[in-house]
């Protein structure tokens, strides 16, 4: 899977239909819907997203807040709150979770886009600042299979949070080829996803 995973914890249908016809295209894949917490940390840890959307109110004594101090603890991706409340206390309380992002609802798709985007660029900057920058000898030492240098640049870039679109654009490549560099690097460094990969990435330059 080469599209960026992303579970929506939603407690209206419309709301998060709508959204996930948004992200379904290049860059997004939907990979799970939760109406309410339990169905939320059943979705984690299943389909193990790259990215989170949470409604804060959910109609439950769990909130999204709870959701995202669960991420914190055990997902480590990013994630935004995407909410109809915005008063001082929900927002104090949102806060402490270190959320990437909040969007007040109504929104709109390029909203949510540029949110997103924004989200996984400053994750990636925060998470990678105590890890030395990647290394294509020292990651290529440590796989059976070295990458190419065109894999390499596309890892660069996956690492720096751009979405598939933006490596798409910065590459010169079209989308399928890019597909298949991420592909094959996935392939190489034994992962199934963007997150496990980014994670392997760390490893790597740690040793």
């Amino acid at each position: 899977m080469t599209n960026i995973k992303v579970l929506i914890v939603e407690d209206e249908p419309l709301i998060a239909k709508n959204i996930g016809m948004y992200l379904n295209n290049n860059d997004y894949e939907v990979v799970g819907i939760a109406f309410d917490p339990e169905e939320a940390f059943f979705q984690l840890k299943k389909n193990q997203p790259d990215f989170a959307i949470l409604d804060i109110n959910l109609e439950s004594d769990k909130t999204g807040i709870d959701i995202a101090e669960y991420i914190n603890r055990n997902n480590f991706i990013p994630f935004i709150y995407l909410t109809s409340y915005s008063d001082k206390e929900t927002i104090d309380k949102a806060k402490q979770t270190n959320p990437s992002g909040f969007i007040v609802k109504p929104f709109n798709e390029k909203t949510l886009y540029a949110t997103i985007e924004i989200a996984l660029a400053n994750h990636a900057s925060h998470s990678n600042k105590h890890v030395p920058g990647l290394s294509f000898d020292k990651i290529n030492k440590q796989l059976a299979a070295p990458l190419s240098d065109r894999e390499f640049d596309v890892l660069k870039l996956l690492y720096e949070g751009k979405t598939n679109q933006q490596i798409a654009d910065a590459l010169f490549i079209a989308m399928n080829t890019l597909k298949k560099h991420i592909n094959n690097t996935y392939f190489k460094l034994d992962v199934t996803g963007r997150t496990a990969a980014i994670a392997k990435l760390r490893e790597f330059m740690l040793k």
